[in-house]
């Protein structure tokens, strides 16, 4: 696998940043599915880059705990959040030319 081209890492982290900073309060609003999906999405991308070699560029940008997602993940809004984090990842891999491993 290949790093991402520096514009488009640059697009990518942006776009982590955006969602997360969208979705900074996610865990205080259990039910809302939409907002437990972007942060997932956002997540994926983060695990997408790092498996390309791209971690350093995320600087302190790291996964979400799966601690603290905890019980929540058997629930809609965790099932959510799972289906972002896959849409994400795929995503990464496919704009970045890349197969996940």
């Amino acid at each position: 696998m290949s790093a991402a081209p520096d514009d488009l890492l640059i697009q990518l982290i942006d776009l982590i940043d955006r969602l997360r900073d969208e979705t900074a309060d996610y865990l205080d609003k259990p039910g809302d599915q939409q907002l437990w999906y972007n942060r997932g999405y956002a997540n994926g991308m983060v695990l997408a880059l790092q498996a390309l070699g791209d971690a350093a560029a995320l600087g302190e940008r790291r996964p979400d705990d799966p601690d603290v997602l905890g019980a929540q993940l058997a629930l809609p809004w965790g099932k959510a959040y799972r289906h972002g984090e896959a849409v994400g990842r795929q995503e990464t891999f496919d704009v970045t030319g890349n197969t996940p491993s």
